[in-house]
């Protein structure tokens, strides 16, 4: 049986990746370009300080840890002020939320930080769903690491086999499926053959009710 779901956050709930790309660009700007597909080949499963470092290494750069720290303050501060100006809540985010919780615990296990998080969720009225969240440095390693999805088992306090995590990128599967999680994918952000790992694949939030929630327990349950 199903016991909790844990959202990803960007890309899943919230259609806030242009704005984290916008963001990156703004404060990086001084140091070379990211295009837009470069962030989504290559930068999009790492959190911000993990953006930093591997584009630091990418392109032969030193960069200290109170730069990156630097960095990190700045393009938080950026991404504030651009969700302020943009409506960033997929449809059917919030419809989808109350659904789930009124049949399951419900959490974020996500690479954006923790305040971005909550601002968001509270601007919509959801964070009164979500029993937790796990943001980048929560944990010692981010996605595709396996330790944002333990660390959301423990915290809902039932063994990951019985988790369910959404996740719209190949990172936040690999994280999800090494901790023990079955995982739904959803096409918000790659096409369906980029999401193959996933146990199910949606291509709307709306797609996701409880039916289909227990269905993939009886999937993994088969030996799939």
């Amino acid at each position: 049986m199903i016991a909790a779901i844990v959202f990803d956050f960007d890309g899943v709930l919230v259609d806030s990746e242009p704005l984290h790309l916008r963001a990156y660009q703004e404060v990086l700007a001084p140091f070379g370009t990211m295009s837009a597909e470069e962030y989504c080949t290559r930068y999009l499963g790492f959190d911000d300080e993990g953006v930093f470092r591997v584009f630091a290494e990418d392109r032969g750069l030193e960069m200290s840890d109170r730069k990156i720290s630097e960095l990190i303050d700045r393009k938080s501060r950026a991404l504030e002020r651009l969700v302020a100006a943009a409506d960033v809540l997929y449809p059917g985010a919030d419809a989808c939320v109350e659904r789930l919780a009124a049949a399951y615990p419900l959490g974020v296990a996500s690479g954006a930080l923790r305040h971005e998080i909550e601002a968001i969720l509270g601007r919509y009225g959801l964070r009164r769903h979500f029993q937790f969240i796990v943001g980048s440095g929560d944990t010692p390693n981010s996605k595709p690491a396996p330790d944002p999805y333990r660390r959301a088992a423990e915290l809902h306090g039932v063994p990951p086999q019985t988790c369910v995590a959404i996740e719209d990128s190949l990172w936040g599967i690999e994280s999800a499926r090494a901790a023990g999680l079955a995982c739904i994918g959803i096409t918000h952000t790659y096409p369906r053959n980029a999401l193959s790992a996933a146990d199910m694949i949606v291509d709307s939030l709306d797609e996701l009710t409880v039916t289909r929630i227990a269905g993939i327990t009886a999937k993994q349950g088969s030996g799939r």
